[in-house]
C-alpha cells in the first residue's frame, strides 16, 4: 500500500471534521510539495562524493520521493537551486552557489542552536509518561522540532548526563532515548512563561472573531479553571474529568509550542498516545477548543495549528530555521519564476513561427503558474490523487513541450 493511500485511509477512520474554514490559516498549513522534494534532493546530493549527484542517480531516487517523469525536467524548473551540466557524455547535477550559501548558513544556525535542541527534546522527554520516547517515532517528527537528521550521534553523545539510548527489550526496533535528569528550570511550559512576562496568572488566550459567541463561552468557561501545567504529575487527575482535559490541552499546547512551525500532523501526533497519554478521541478534545487550536483537513491531511502563535497567515516569532527555509523557499521560487516565463516564451515564438497565435498569453503563463502552484502544494494526497488532476501534474511539471 502506498504512503498516500495508507494516510488517506487513516484519516479517513478518524472520522474527523473541521471547523469552521480561516483563509489566513489555512495559508499557514498548505503543504509547499516542492519545497519538500527539493530539500531531499539538497539532502541526497549533499551526501555524494563532493556533493556531486549524476542525474540518472537522482532518477532512481525519485521514485522513493513518490515522483514520476524526467528528474532533469525537475531539476531544470530551478535553475537558482540546481547547476546541471554534462560531462564525459553524463549528466551531473551540484547546488548552486546560492543554495550552498544557505546550506552554510542552515548548518551555521544548527551549530549555534544547539542548546535549543537539548532543552526541546529534553522537554519533550519530560512530557512523557516514562521520559523515554521511540527513536524510530521521534525520527518521523525530528524536523518538525527542528532536531538535526543526525540529532542522535549529534547532540545525544555530548550530553551523557542527560540523556542515553536504551533498549530494555533487545528489539533492534525498540530503541529509547531516555531522560537521565530532570531539570525543574525546563518544566513551565510556554503558556506559564508568556502569562509570567505579562504579570498574570497562567491562562490562554484567544483571537476568535467576537460573532463566535458560543465558542467564546466556552472558552471563557473552560479558561476561568486553574492552569494545570503539562510537566505536573498527573497522579490525582481523574481518566475523562475536566482537570484531566485541561492538562490535556495544556500538554498538545505545549508540544506544538515546541515545534518550528507551531503546528503538526494530527496523525502522527496520534502515534504518541501512549507516551504522552493522550485521549483516544484526541480529535475531538481538539474540535472543542477551536479559541486555542484550529484543525484543518487542507489536502486531507488533518493538521492542528496554535492559534495565538499566528498572526494572519504568518509566524510571530520565527526560529532562526524558519528563516533560513523561508529563504531557500524564496530561491526555489524566483528560480521557477525564472523558468516559467523565459520556457513560456520560448513557446511563444515556436507558435508564431507556426502561425498560432494564443489569446491572452499573459494570462495563461499566469494560470500554468497558479496551477503547479496549487497542485505541488498537495503533498502526497490531495487533488494528484484523482487520475486526471494527476497527469496534469506531471505534464506541467515535467513536460517541456507545455505551453
Amino acid at each position: 500500500m502506498s504512503r498516500a493511500l495508507y494516510y488517506l485511509r487513516f484519516s479517513r477512520n478518524m472520522s474527523l471534521w473541521s471547523m469552521k474554514k480561516d483563509p489566513d490559516l489555512e495559508s499557514a498549513l498548505s503543504r509547499n510539495r516542492r519545497w519538500i522534494v527539493n530539500n531531499q534532493i539538497k539532502n541526497i546530493i549533499l551526501r555524494c562524493p563532493n556533493q556531486v549527484a549524476s542525474v540518472k542517480l537522482l532518477q532512481k531516487k525519485f521514485k522513493t520521493l513518490d515522483l514520476q517523469g524526467k528528474a532533469l525536467n525537475w531539476l531544470k524548473k530551478y535553475p537558482c537551486c540546481f547547476d546541471v551540466y554534462l560531462e564525459n557524455d553524463e549528466l551531473y547535477c551540484q547546488l548552486t552557489k546560492r543554495m550552498m550559501f544557505l546550506v552554510e548558513e542552515e548548518e551555521s544556525v544548527k551549530d549555534m542552536q544547539e542548546g535549543v535542541y537539548v532543552e526541546r527534546l529534553a522537554k519533550l522527554l519530560m512530557l512523557s509518561v516514562n521520559q523515554r520516547l521511540s527513536v524510530l517515532k521521534l525520527n518521523v517528527l525530528r524536523r518538525n522540532f527542528g532536531l538535526p537528521d543526525d540529532y542522535i550521534i549529534r547532540i545525544i553523545p555530548k550530553f551523557p548526563e542527560l540523556f542515553r539510548v536504551v533498549n530494555y527489550s533487545g528489539r533492534r526496533s525498540s530503541m529509547e532515548i531516555e531522560l537521565l535528569s530532570w531539570n525543574p528550570k525546563l518544566a513551565i511550559s510556554a503558556i506559564e512563561t508568556s502569562s509570567e512576562r505579562q504579570g498574570m496568572v497562567p491562562s490562554y488566550s484567544c483571537s476568535l472573531p467576537s460573532s463566535w459567541v458560543k465558542s467564546w463561552e466556552r472558552f471563557h468557561e473552560f479558561n476561568s479553571t486553574p492552569y494545570i501545567s503539562p510537566y505536573s504529575d498527573t497522579g490525582g487527575l481523574v481518566e475523562g474529568s475536566k482537570e484531566m482535559d485541561k492538562r490535556t490541552v495544556g500538554l498538545v499546547h505545549e508540544i506544538l509550542s515546541l515545534t518550528l512551525w507551531k503546528k503538526i500532523s494530527i496523525i502522527k501526533l496520534g502515534h504518541f498516545k501512549r507516551e504522552f497519554c493522550l485521549p483516544e478521541k484526541l480529535n475531538g478534545l481538539l474540535l472543542k477548543h477551536p479559541g486555542i487550536f484550529y484543525v484543518s483537513n487542507r489536502y486531507q491531511i488533518y493538521t492542528v495549528l496554535l492559534r495565538n502563535e499566528y498572526k494572519g497567515s504568518e509566524l510571530i516569532d520565527k526560529d532562526p530555521l524558519v528563516v533560513v527555509k523561508d529563504k531557500f523557499g524564496e530561491l526555489m521560487q524566483e528560480g521557477l519564476h525564472e523558468y516559467n516565463r523565459r520556457h513560456y516564451f520560448q513557446n511563444l515564438e515556436k507558435n508564431r513561427k507556426k502561425g498560432i497565435i494564443p489569446v491572452k498569453p499573459e494570462k495563461r503563463i499566469e494560470k500554468i503558474s497558479e496551477m503547479t502552484e496549487q497542485n505541488d502544494q498537495g503533498g502526497d494526497l490531495g487533488g494528484i490523487l484523482d487520475p486526471e488532476e494527476r497527469k496534469r501534474f506531471y505534464r506541467v511539471l515535467f513536460d517541456d513541450t507545455c505551453p
